[in-house]
């Protein structure tokens, strides 16, 4: 908790404009993030299971990744913490199968993405996709993930501003 005349700590924010996380602050103090958010993103999405998942992942994919390895799995996922900076993970395993190496693409989101808005669940698959193709947060990562969602950026800050809003108390906002 922040000390009375201490800015309030928006760990989800960090790296972001000092006049940007200032207007969260004023949003948040007023008890005003949740219904910004709701204005903005009226209703949740629709997939609640994880095939719909992975047809949802594998749309994306066929239409922005042709070329990139197949992903062989897509789950929404109980035990990733939301809160310790994860939203979706994206693993890589290889096994030999027969005489040749086998690799297996598997990308797993936060459960609690189950109820949110279909462009924030947009936003982690896009991230999770793009590490197909590139393996580091670098500038080629972050070009590919606008590549395949042109307001990547504006989704990615909207889904830390919900996750600010979840930490300072904020009720979910969305339901199935």
């Amino acid at each position: 908790m922040a000390l009375p005349n201490s800015p309030q700590p928006l760990p989800y924010l960090q790296g972001y404009p000092e006049a940007l996380l200032a207007q969260v602050r004023s949003l948040a103090q007023a008890s005003e993030l949740g219904g910004t958010l709701l204005r903005r993103y009226p209703q949740a999405h629709a997939m609640r299971d994880d095939k719909s998942l992975y047809r949802y992942a594998a749309d994306l994919k066929a239409r922005h990744l042709r070329n990139a390895p197949p992903v062989n799995k897509v789950v929404f996922d109980s035990k990733i913490h939301v809160m310790r900076h994860a939203l979706g993970l994206h693993t890589a395993s290889s096994r030999v199968q027969g005489g040749r190496l086998a690799a297996r693409h598997e990308i797993r989101v936060a459960s609690m993405f189950k109820q949110v808005p279909e462009e924030f669940l947009r936003m982690i698959v896009v991230h999770e996709l793009a590490h197909l193709r590139e393996k580091d947060h670098d500038k080629a990562f972050y070009q590919l993930c606008q590549t395949m969602e042109p307001r990547y950026h504006q989704y990615e800050f909207d889904t830390r501003v919900y996750l600010t809003h979840l930490e300072h108390g904020g009720a979910p906002l969305w339901r199935a």
